[in-house]
């Protein structure tokens, strides 16, 4: 793991900008975003996640240092990745998942039938998370969404994808998860849509 990265999971050693306005200009900043990519693989068909292989927090969710003006930060993967498809994302906006996979940072066009890292609001956030009874209002979180179990997860399918795609990628990725039940898994599951509701979506 490089300094940035320590930076970034190290606590207290870099602030996380998780809903300020992040700016991204694809000739003033090509040589992050060609970093940003590096940490990036993609998944072997269209409707797959395409998952961040780089620093992962406490949270399971990815950390992507940035240094501008004199100044270190950090920011999610998948908000930055908002960023370069639309060059600027507004304070306030925060990047969801709607495959409910922290490590991904696939932007879906919109005619795509499966959508990954979209844009929202806190607001929209709620209402997805008590819609998918992960916890807000009456629903409780429940065991599994725990953050080291997230994070356990997470690291897992980094660590499964991070010289490529293998063939058992998935069976490897998901031994590391709580058991699945019909109810939970639709009886499958499909690409790297987590079923399994690991986690809140994030800014």
């Amino acid at each position: 793991m490089g300094r940035a990265e320590r930076q970034c999971t190290d606590v207290g050693s870099a602030a996380t900008r998780s809903a300020s306005q992040l700016i991204v200009d694809r000739r003033r900043h090509a040589a992050e975003i060609a970093r940003f990519d590096s940490h990036v693989v993609c998944g072997p068909t269209r409707s797959d996640c395409d998952i961040w292989i780089g620093a992962i927090g406490a949270d399971g969710y990815g950390r992507f240092y940035l240094t501008r003006d004199g100044v270190g930060f950090c920011v999610r993967p998948h908000r930055y990745a908002l960023a370069i498809a639309s060059g600027t994302v507004a304070a306030g906006v925060l990047g969801l998942h709607e495959c409910d996979n922290p490590v991904c940072v696939k932007i879906a066009a919109d005619a795509d039938v499966r959508q990954h890292v979209v844009s929202g609001s806190q607001g929209d956030n709620m209402e997805r998370m008590a819609r998918m009874r992960r916890g807000g209002g009456r629903h409780a979180v429940r065991r599994f969404d725990s953050r080291g179990v997230r994070r356990a997860r997470s690291v897992a399918l980094r660590d499964a994808v991070r010289d490529g795609w293998p063939p058992r990628c998935k069976r490897r990725c998901f031994a590391t998860s709580p058991p699945l039940s019909k109810s939970r898994s639709g009886g499958r599951v499909e690409g790297w849509v987590w079923r399994q509701r690991i986690g809140q979506a994030t800014p």
